[in-house]
C-alpha cells in the first residue's frame, strides 16, 4: 500500500488547493484532476522556481510537508498569449464559482471582454503578436482565439458551473454563456458572430448530455448554432470534411424534426415559430454540406438504403427524417381536406379570409423544406409530388391565403396542380409589400393634358425602393386623391402607352387588345427609356391588382418567362410568317429548293434595305429540307428576340424593377400561363353581366325596389356596352372587371341618394365604389342624365375621390 501524500496548489485566480495523491502519483495526474475540476488543460506545476515534468511521481519530487506548488499556464508559441491568459482566467472562475462562493459574478464581464478580444480590430489585441505581413493570422484572428476559448477548458467550466446546486451561480453561468447567443453587435460583433459555430457546437453537446434537450439554455444555443451555421461565412472548424459536420449538425436536426412531428401529430397541427426556422436552418446546413460531399446532385437510391453497408449511417437518417416529415404532412392534409369538404361553397371561394386557414400555413413551410431536401434524394421528391397530387384542394387553400415574403416560388415546378387564384397569389408575393402610411408613398401630381410626358418623369426618375411603397396620385387642379383616382391614372396611362401613336407596341390583327413590340420603335429617341417605363406601369398595375384592359402577345410573355418561342407561338402576333413558315414545313424538296432562301431576311428601315444574317454565313446557306426546321426556328428567334433585343431587355428591366428581387422576373412568369396573365392585367373583356352587377349593388336612402331604382337599371340595360363600360369607369374607376366578375372587387358597390334637383348630374366617390344619385322625376330624365356621363371626356374626370 503506498502512502498518501499531502500538499497544496496556488491556482491562476490565485485560490489554494488541497491534493491528496498517492506516492506513485504522476505530475500529469494531478494536471488531470485541476482540469477536471475546471482549469483547463494546458498548464503547469512549478515549485522551488523549475517546472516539473509530468512523468515524474508525486514521490520523486522529494516535496516537504505542507508544500506549496503553484500552477501556471503553458509556456507556449502562441501569437495570442493575451487569450490563453483570459481564457484560463474565465475557466479557473468558473471552477472557483462552483464552489459555492460569490467569486464568479463577474464572469459575463471576463466572457464579454473575451468576445471583444476576438475581434481583430480590438484595443484589447495589443499584446499578441503576429508574424511580419501574416495577413492570414489576421484573417483567422477571432477563429484562433475561440479555438483557444475552447482548448483552455472555459467552455467545460462555464457548462459545470451552470450545473451548479446553487441559483446564483447557475445564474453567472447563463450570463456568461448567453454572451455567445447575443444579437447585440456591441456584444458579439459581426465578424466573430461568423465563427462561434464551434463554441456553440460544444456548449450544445456539453448542455444536452448533462442538462438535457428540454433546458432553456439549450434551447438557446441550438436555435442560434442553427441561425449561425446559415451565415454566408460561417465556420465550422476550417479542416472538418462534409461528413464530420453532417454528423455533428444531424442530432440536433433530429431533434427538431421529432419536434415538428409532435407539433403536426397534435389536434391542433401548429408547430412554434422558432421550431420551423431552425428546421429550415439545420436543413439548409445538411443540404449544402451533402452537395459538396456529392456534387453531382441527387443520391441514387441504393445510397441511402439502411441495408447497403457502404452507406454512412446519416445517409438514410437524414433521408428517413424527411420521409416522416412528408407522411406527417400528407396526414395534416387529409385532415384539411376533410375541414374543407364540410365547408359550403360559397364559403369555400373565400377560403382566404377565414383565419383558420392562416393558422395552418406552416405546412406550407414545411412543403418548402421537403421541397429543398428532395434535390438529394430522387423519392422525396416523387413522394412530394404525389402528396401534393392527392391534395390539391387544401394545398391551393393554403397558397391562397399565403401572405408576402413567403418562399414558396417552387411550387412553380406544380403549377399544374395550383388553380389561377393560388397561381395569381403565388406571384403577387413577389412583389413588395406595400405601405398604408401615405407619407411613405410615392407621391405624383399629373396634369391631364400632359398626362403621358408627366408620368413618364414621375415613374422613370424614381428609384425602385421608392415604386415599391405604392403610389399616391392626384391630377391638377382637381380635388379627387386615393386609390379610385389611381385606377383611372392606370388605365389611362396605359391605354396612352399602347396606342400605336406611341409606336412602342402594335396590336395583334386579330386581337386589338394584345400588344407585342413594334420593331421600328427607334424613330423615338426615347424609345429604350420609354420601354423601362412601360414595364414598371405593367408591373404597378398588377401589384395594385388594377386591370387595364390590355394584354400581351404570347412571345413577349414567352421572352418575360425565359422560356423560347415556336412557330406556334408567332400565330397572333405575325399571321403572315406564321402562314409562311407552315407552307415551307408542307412542301416537298424541290418546292423548298424553288424558293431560293437563305439562312437571311431582308429588313426595311426608315426607307433603307437591310439583309440580316440568322447565322454566321447565313446568306451562302441554302434553306432545304433538311435543315428547314432549324431555318424557321432562326427566323422566329431573330424576329421576335434579336431583331428587338434591346426593347426587350428594357421592358423585361423595367417590369423586374417592381419585383422585390428582379431576379425572380422569370419565376414569376413561370408562375403563370398566358391565361392567367391576362386575367390579372387585361380582366374580363365580356359583356357586363347586369344580373351580377345589380347583386352586387347596396343602396343607402333608396331601396332595392323604389321606382327610381328600377328606373336606374333599366337605364343602364338600354345602354352599349361601351356606355355601361363608362358608368361603371365613372362609379368605380373600374373599366375592365376582374375575371370573376364583380365579385372580385374588393368592395360592393353603393348607390346613394342624394338632395340634389333634377338638373344636377350624378357624382361619385371612386375609392368607396359608390355613385350619388339625385331622384329624378322620371325614366326618360334618368336616362338622359346617365347618358350625359357615360360620354368619355366625363367620364374620366367627374368623380369626386
Amino acid at each position: 500500500m503506498y502512502r498518501r501524500l499531502h500538499f497544496f496548489v496556488r491556482a491562476t485566480d490565485s485560490k489554494t488547493i488541497a491534493i491528496h495523491a498517492a506516492a506513485d502519483d504522476t505530475v500529469a495526474a494531478v494536471l488531470a484532476h485541476l482540469a477536471d475540476c475546471g482549469y483547463g488543460r494546458d498548464l503547469r506545476l512549478l515549485y522551488a522556481g523549475r517546472q516539473l515534468q509530468p512523468e515524474a511521481t508525486v514521490a520523486s519530487l522529494g516535496l516537504a510537508p505542507d508544500s506549496t506548488l503553484q500552477l501556471a499556464a503553458r509556456l507556449r508559441s502562441t501569437p495570442h498569449p493575451k487569450a490563453w491568459q483570459l481564457a484560463s482566467h474565465i475557466a479557473a472562475t468558473a471552477a472557483s464559482g462552483d464552489a459555492g462562493t460569490d467569486s464568479a459574478h463577474t464572469l459575463d464581464d471576463l466572457v464579454k471582454e473575451y468576445i471583444a478580444c476576438c475581434d481583430p480590430g480590438s484595443q484589447h489585441n495589443r499584446n499578441d503578436r503576429r508574424a511580419k505581413g501574416d495577413t492570414g493570422s489576421t484573417d483567422r484572428h477571432a477563429e484562433d482565439y475561440l479555438d483557444i476559448f475552447l482548448q483552455s477548458g472555459a467552455a467545460i467550466a462555464l457548462v459545470r458551473l451552470y450545473l451548479s446546486d446553487f441559483s446564483f451561480s447557475r445564474s453567472y453561468a447563463e450570463r456568461a454563456i448567453r454572451c455567445f447567443l447575443s444579437t447585440d453587435p456591441a456584444t458579439l460583433p459581426p465578424n466573430v458572430m461568423l465563427v462561434t459555430a464551434p463554441v456553440l457546437l460544444e456548449f450544445c453537446r456539453l448542455l444536452a448530455l448533462t442538462a438535457g434537450n428540454k433546458d432553456s439554455l439549450y434551447k438557446s444555443c441550438r436555435y442560434t448554432l442553427a441561425s449561425v451555421l446559415c451565415l454566408p461565412l460561417s465556420v465550422l472548424g476550417a479542416s472538418k470534411s462534409p461528413t464530420k459536420v453532417i454528423e455533428q449538425v444531424l442530432p440536433f436536426a433530429r431533434e427538431i424534426v421529432e419536434l415538428v412531428l409532435n407539433g403536426l401529430g397534435s389536434e391542433t397541427m401548429l408547430v412554434p415559430r422558432t421550431d420551423l426556422e431552425e428546421l429550415s436552418n439545420f436543413f439548409k446546413v445538411l443540404r449544402q454540406q451533402v452537395l459538396l460531399w456529392m456534387p453531382d446532385g441527387s443520391m441514387p437510391k441504393n445510397m441511402y438504403s439502411r441495408e447497403c453497408k457502404r452507406t454512412d449511417t446519416w445517409v438514410w437518417e437524414l433521408h428517413e427524417m424527411s420521409m416522416n416529415l412528408l407522411k406527417r404532412v400528407d396526414e395534416c392534409l387529409k385532415r384539411l381536406e376533410m375541414d374543407l369538404s364540410s365547408l359550403s361553397s360559397d364559403t369555400r371561394g373565400v377560403i382566404e379570409n377565414q383565419p383558420i386557414w392562416v393558422t395552418r400555413l406552416h405546412i406550407l413551410a414545411i412543403l418548402t423544406e421537403l421541397d429543398f431536401i428532395s434535390g438529394i434524394f430522387e423519392d422525396v421528391a416523387h413522394n412530394l409530388r404525389f402528396v401534393l397530387l392527392a391534395h390539391k384542394a387544401p394545398l391551393n387553400a393554403l397558397v391562397r391565403c399565403s401572405k408576402r415574403n413567403e418562399h414558396l416560388h417552387w411550387l412553380m415546378k406544380h403549377k399544374d396542380l395550383l388553380c389561377f387564384e393560388a397561381r395569381r397569389n403565388l406571384v403577387l408575393m413577389l412583389f413588395s409589400e406595400g405601405k398604408d402610411d401615405y407619407g411613405e408613398l410615392h407621391e405624383m401630381l399629373i396634369d391631364r393634358s400632359r398626362l403621358l410626358d408627366e408620368s413618364f418623369e414621375y415613374i422613370t426618375q424614381a428609384k425602385p425602393s421608392e415604386l415599391h411603397s405604392g403610389l399616391f396620385m392626384e391630377f391638377k387642379n382637381e380635388e379627387a386623391t386615393g386609390p379610385g383616382v389611381l385606377r383611372e391614372w392606370f388605365c389611362m396611362v396605359s391605354q396612352a402607352l399602347f396606342s400605336p401613336q406611341q409606336v412602342l407596341f402594335l396590336p395583334c390583327p386579330n386581337d386589338q387588345r394584345r400588344f407585342y413590340l413594334n420593331g421600328t420603335s427607334v424613330v423615338d429617341p426615347l424609345h429604350l427609356k420609354y420601354f423601362v417605363f412601360s414595364g414598371r406601369v405593367i408591373g404597378l398595375a398588377l401589384m395594385h391588382k388594377v386591370q387595364v384592359g390590355i394584354v400581351l402577345d404570347r412571345t413577349l410573355f414567352l421572352y418575360l418567362a425565359g422560356r423560347s418561342i415556336t412557330l406556334e407561338d408567332i400565330s397572333a402576333a405575325d399571321p403572315f410568317t406564321y402562314a409562311s413558315c407552315k407552307r415551307i414545313l408542307e412542301m416537298g424538296a424541290a418546292e423548298i429548293d424553288d424558293l431560293t432562301l437563305t439562312f437571311s431576311r431582308d429588313v426595311h428601315t426608315l426607307g433603307s434595305r437591310k439583309t440580316i444574317e440568322l447565322c454566321k454565313g447565313g446568306q451562302d446557306i441554302s434553306v432545304n429540307i433538311s435543315n428547314r426546321e432549324h431555318y424557321i426556328d432562326l427566323l422566329i428567334k431573330n424576329i421576335f428576340v434579336d431583331s428587338i433585343s434591346e426593347q426587350l431587355a428594357n421592358f423585361a428591366k423595367g417590369f423586374g424593377d417592381i419585383l422585390a428581387n428582379p431576379k425572380l422576373r422569370e419565376v414569376f412568369f413561370g408562375c403563370l400561363d398566358l391565361e392567367d396573365f391576362d386575367r390579372m392585367l387585361g380582366g374580363s373583356n365580356n359583356t357586363i353581366n347586369l344580373k351580377d352587377w345589380r347583386s352586387h349593388t347596396q343602396y343607402n336612402g333608396y331601396k332595392e325596389k323604389d321606382r327610381h331604382v328600377n328606373w336606374f337599371w333599366k337605364a343602364v340595360e338600354s345602354m352599349t356596352v361601351e356606355q355601361q363600360r363608362q358608368l361603371l369607369f365613372f362609379w368605380t374607376s373600374v373599366k375592365y372587371l376582374p375575371s370573376e366578375g364583380f365579385g372580385g372587387l374588393s368592395s360592393k358597390l353603393y348607390i346613394y341618394k342624394t338632395t340634389e334637383s333634377a338638373d344636377h348630374l350624378p357624382s361619385s366617390h371612386t375609392c368607396f365604389y359608390r355613385l350619388c344619385l339625385p331622384p329624378y322625376p322620371s325614366l326618360k330624365v334618368m336616362q338622359s342624365q346617365l347618358q350625359k356621363i357615360t360620354q368619355e371626356h366625363v367620364s374620366c374626370s367627374f368623380g369626386t375621390w
